[in-house]
């Protein structure tokens, strides 16, 4: 499968030089009920109508500004242009839609512009602007931190009710009003331009309506993920993240500048010092629980996961199923939270993202009307910005189905059936098949397993196929299917290792002496070609070897046609991520009575 990504999807989180930077890098709950069973779920089908340009495109001019604010502690400029379509004046004023770049890249990126441009034509005005730190506009990369990038959002809201002029003294009068002061705007945008949505809407409720795509929900979970416990360090997601470090520390160098104000003289040359003091600990291997707890206290604070609370705005989230960055898991923890809230929220898991993965048909953010998720999105700020309550907004989760356009259903399918690890490999589907026996592997102190070089998506560059050496993992395999299997979410294993080597390290304060391993769910077809969805993984480092403990895997969409197998592996190592320290060897035991468990999010087939 091609991995190669258009020019318009990879201008939402890197700039063209991306792959150079980048070059060197390449040396949920368990099933309910007896034996997992789960109330009946049904998901209903969706065909995308025919393409929706924007009917009669309207004429719209653009304005350069720039506007002089205070982020961070700093004085900086934002550079932003102004789409405002023909008509619009404060007699006949039009909402307005804001949006900013993704990581890497600036206001005149195909996909940020675009933004404008598309919604210019649809009427709305547009404001589109250089984060902070990146194109022209001034200020340290502070990771969409909701006290800079927020509240560097938030002056340009000021613009727009008219409140506030732009630096050369331009005002705005012409954007439709909810009160004095109060203008109607909507946010929409990419990845490091998704988050800054939420972070803008915690600190200013006059944001109207958000369309985060492919984001986050806890950086901390990014740079180093643990998928059995957010609360302890994760493994180190060495590759996207040095290379989003490379990227963001060459800004000057790819967008030349003098200005004082992107430059930080403190140990780093255009992150905040918080941000360059987390990427250094996490390179260097050692995790102690002082350092640690600083560092995920840091990474938390510039999330989402901390002040989703503060938001009341509508939000779509659209997240994609081909994105090893920002899993749709990331997305689920989002939604699931504004929901409890009880704030107007959908979720749409797309087919592309960070990764690749994009299919004819799917959102283009210059042609908006030409997809179903483009036209939820108009339809989102059709309801929440122009007031049509005749506007349906679709259902509240929908996920894009290979060769089936997208299915929908009014929550997100639960764990449904729960698979049994047996001591002879098979993985069955009643506890009773369970046979007795035990099984070990060990890692070697290079990595033995591989699922993706992480910015092959975004760069096209050439990855080999998924790989794990024997020796270095254990598997479980289902028997082959009898009718197609249709999976949407995020599996769930419980697990229990034997591990007398880390047993005796892993309480001596520092988190790298815990066990590291990686989970991870195979498509075997006949003929034994294994497909690893999406190649994504669930990294682990283990809280308590003597305890057993429960991974959620990433969620994935993926059917798995009659014949096939699936095939639940547990793995030393993994290329994209940092490992073990020092050769830890495991064991998992297999009885009847007491065995891991795989459960299954399924909304149609069964397994076994």
């Amino acid at each position: 499968m091609s991995r190669a990504v258009p020019r318009s999807r990879k201008a939402l989180a890197l700039v063209a030089g991306a792959a150079a930077l980048a070059g060197p890098l390449a040396l949920a709950a368990p099933a309910t009920g007896a034996e997992g069973s789960a109330a009946p779920y049904t998901a209903a089908p969706y065909t995308a109508t025919p393409n929706a340009p924007a009917p009669n495109p309207a004429p719209y001019t653009v304005t350069p500004l720039r506007f002089t604010v205070e982020a961070g502690g700093r004085r900086c400029a934002v550079d932003a242009d102004l789409y405002r379509p023909a008509g619009v004046d404060a007699a006949h004023p039009a909402p307005a839609v804001l949006a900013t770049n993704g990581f890497g890249g600036g206001k005149s990126d195909d996909s940020t512009a675009a933004i404008g441009r598309a919604f210019a034509e649809r009427g709305y005005v547009g404001l589109v602007y250089s984060g902070l730190g990146f194109g022209k506009s001034g200020c340290l990369i502070s990771l969409d931190a909701p006290e800079t990038d927020g509240r560097a959002a938030a002056r340009l809201v000021d613009f727009l009710a008219g409140t506030r002029p732009a630096d050369d003294g331009t005002r705005a009068d012409f954007v439709t009003r909810d009160g004095e002061g109060d203008p109607r705007v909507g946010m929409i945008g990419g990845s490091y331009g998704g988050a800054v949505q939420l972070a803008a809407a915690s600190v200013d409720p006059r944001v109207d309506a958000l369309v985060p795509l492919i984001t986050w929900n806890d950086l901390a979970y990014l740079l180093a993920p643990n998928a059995a416990d957010r609360a302890t360090p994760g493994v180190f997601k060495w590759q996207w993240a040095n290379g989003f470090y490379l990227i963001g520390e060459g800004q000057p160098l790819l967008s030349p500048s003098l200005d004082p104000s992107r430059i930080n003289s403190l140990g780093c040359l255009h992150f905040v010092t918080d941000a360059c003091d987390t990427i250094r600990l996490l390179n260097s291997g050692r995790y102690p629980a002082a350092a640690t707890e600083r560092m995920l206290a840091y990474a938390r604070s510039v999330s989402p996961v901390s002040y989703l609370d503060r938001i009341t705005a509508p939000t779509l989230l659209v997240q994609g199923q081909s994105d090893s960055l920002f899993t749709l898991n990331e997305a689920r923890a989002t939604y699931d939270r504004l929901r409890e809230r009880g704030v107007d929220t959908g979720m749409i898991w797309q087919s592309w993202g960070h990764s690749g993965g994009q299919k004819a048909g799917e959102l283009d953010l210059g042609d908006p009307g030409a997809s179903y998720v483009g036209q939820r999105v108009l339809a989102w700020f059709d309801r929440y910005l122009r007031k049509n309550a005749a506007a349906d907004t679709g259902p509240a989760f929908a996920w894009y189905r290979e060769g089936r356009d997208y299915g929908t259903a009014d929550r997100v399918p639960p764990l449904s059936q729960q698979m049994y690890l047996s001591g002879d490999g098979k993985l069955v589907d009643d506890r009773a098949k369970v046979a007795r026996g035990s099984r070990s592997y060990a890692n070697w102190l290079v990595p033995t397993s591989h699922s993706e070089s992480s910015l092959a998506g975004m760069t096209g560059l050439p990855d080999p196929r998924p790989y794990d050496t024997p020796g270095t993992y254990l598997g479980w395999t289902s028997a082959p299917l009898t009718g197609p299997v249709d999976l949407v979410g995020a599996p769930s294993a419980t697990l229990r290792v034997v591990s007398p080597a880390t047993e005796r390290v892993q309480d001596s304060g520092d988190a790298a002496d815990r066990l590291v391993l990686f989970a991870k769910l195979y498509d075997v077809a006949p003929d034994g070609t294994k497909t690893l969805v999406n190649r994504l993984v669930a990294p682990v480092r283990v809280p308590d070897v003597t305890r057993p403990f429960t991974v959620e895997l990433p969620g994935i969409v993926h059917r798995y046609e009659t014949g096939h197998r699936l095939e639940f592996v547990v793995a030393a190592s993994d290329t994209a991520y940092s490992g073990n320290r020092g050769v830890k060897p495991v064991t998992v035991v297999s009885a009847p009575e007491s065995t891991g468990t795989l459960s299954l999010p399924l909304v149609e087939g069964r397994v076994g």
